[in-house]
């Protein structure tokens, strides 16, 4: 997946970007401040500070990333943000879910503040007015989940075409993912039994024992940064319990899950390294339309299908962006 297959609602803004660094504009460096729920080594914070090296910014030289990782305790983003914007940051990266961007916006209302809204939409939500007219402080990327619902029910069918019933994981970050799930599976006459998955850490192999033997044909898992810190982990889970299991991300195949459909976020964290160049060329949020993919992965793990005895139809083979073996 290429930055081309993205809504082009940027239009002329983007158009004719060069490369010239924040250092020759000013003789301050450009200082980010950047909250995660997962290590400066995962592939999405690479593939945004990769794009950042691209676009001219150093670590150390002409910019100051001011990196925190909440190791996945969601409790702490409220207090991270702050930290970072008491740092003296100019622009504030916020990735994921809905409370980084919210704890953002409590801790600065002047900064510019460029979202990777992967969890939630900040349109419903009040955060920002339209894809087209964002607002005076917000704007970046946003990846609608529940509009991939339907598809990702359908690949599974189509996997496993005798299914009736599954299981859905989902925690409090993906509570309106779960609620679509549930609304779609219906319409399509598929019984699910979802589990919350409570409070941290995650005992998945509990959360499935909870389950009804009859729904644990397949499992569903709803993305959110907890789960996502946990992708090994649960990719392990699911093996030794050999349940065939779909995903939003394709991290979580590359991991070892069997099946994923959605946009690849390293893609999204791309395109939000480009809102911080160009609101450090002077661009203010208002003139920076919001973005969305438009262009999805099928990702298939023929290791894990092997592993777990199950064939993939052909059929799905021919259209995957990706077979892992």
């Amino acid at each position: 997946m290429r930055r081309r297959d993205f809504v082009a609602l940027m239009g002329a803004a983007f158009a004719g970007w060069s490369s010239e660094t924040h250092a020759q504009s000013t003789t301050m460096p450009l200082r980010l401040g950047w909250v995660s729920q997962n290590p400066r080594s995962a592939p999405f914070n690479v593939a945004f500070e990769r794009r950042l090296r691209e676009l001219g910014y150093i670590d150390g030289q002409n910019i100051s990333l001011e990196f925190i990782d909440t190791r996945g305790d969601v409790s702490r983003i409220a207090a991270a943000m702050k930290e970072v914007v008491e740092r003296g940051v100019d622009i504030l990266l916020a990735p994921g879910p809905e409370l980084s961007l919210r704890s953002a916006m409590a801790a600065t209302s002047t900064r510019p503040i460029v979202m990777v809204a992967i969890d939630y939409d900040p349109i419903s939500l009040g955060y920002v007015r339209s894809l087209a007219s964002p607002g005076d402080q917000v704007t970046g990327v946003y990846f609608q989940q529940t509009e991939l619902v339907g598809k990702r029910l359908q690949i599974l069918k189509e996997l496993m075409p005798n299914l009736t019933s599954a299981t859905v994981f989902w925690d409090r970050f993906s509570a309106d993912q779960w609620k679509a799930t549930e609304k779609i599976a219906a319409e399509a006459n598929l019984g699910l039994f979802g589990i919350d998955l409570g409070e941290q850490p995650y005992n998945y192999a509990k959360s499935l024992a909870s389950v009804p033997q009859a729904y644990r044909g397949a499992l569903l898992v709803m993305v959110s940064p907890v789960v996502f810190r946990d992708r090994q982990r649960l990719a392990e889970f699911t093996l030794v319990e050999k349940i065939p299991n779909i995903h939003a991300l394709s991290e979580f195949a590359d991991a070892g899950g069997l099946i994923s459909y959605g946009a690849n976020i390293s893609v999204l964290f791309e395109r939000a390294a480009e809102y911080v160049d160009r609101i450090a060329k002077g661009a203010k949020p208002a003139e920076l339309p919001v973005e969305q993919p438009t262009k999805f992965e099928l990702v298939i793990n023929l290791k894990t299908a092997k592993a777990i005895g199950l064939t993939v139809p052909p059929s799905l083979l021919v259209r995957s962006d990706n077979v892992i073996e």
